[in-house]
């Protein structure tokens, strides 16, 4: 017999982890980016398609559960159509609220997602222009140094215990 909780998930999360939109890769992606350890489970891989500073298109593929499916597949819609700016100014608060909420131990779900975006928007700013536009920081967001430092987590604790991620 399991002793563990079952989770609680909002009925939005539960169907879009049943229905995801915009799975799967993105052939003609302009950018594609990753954030999270294979060795946690939880791996977000976030492709956008960007024409004259604008989002066309965003895709995911997801290796997690299903508040990590939910969270990447809400921020590829939350994402189209908006400018880089716009996009960069999503935080991880605003993809678990547009979820219904998320149970406090997947929080680092929706910091996945949004680092994820934020390291594809830094990328792709960084290979196709030649100056950083005024409202991307010099240092990491939030959220990009919550994803590091999750996947920096794991590979110690792995480290620490002989394995290899």
């Amino acid at each position: 017999m399991s002793t563990r909780t079952p989770l609680i998930y909002s009925p939005k999360v539960l169907e879009i982890f049943r229905n995801p939109k915009n799975l799967g890769a993105m052939q003609d992606a302009s950018v594609v980016s990753q954030a999270g350890s294979p060795a946690c489970g939880d791996v977000i891989r976030i492709y956008l398609k960007i024409e004259d500073g604008k989002i066309l298109d965003a895709s995911f593929e997801s290796y997690g559960c299903a508040a990590n499916i939910a969270a990447a597949s809400i921020l590829t819609e939350m994402v189209k159509g908006k400018t880089l700016k716009e996009a960069w100014m999503i935080s991880w608060e605003e993809v678990a609220e547009e979820l219904g909420g998320l149970p406090a131990i997947k929080y680092h779900c929706s910091i996945l997602a949004v680092g994820g975006l934020k390291r594809a928007i830094r990328k792709y700013i960084d290979e196709t222009r030649r100056e950083r536009p005024d409202w991307l920081p010099v240092d990491l967001s939030k959220e990009e140094r919550q994803a590091l430092e999750e996947e920096e987590l794991i590979e110690k604790m792995y480290k620490k215990h002989g394995r290899a991620p």
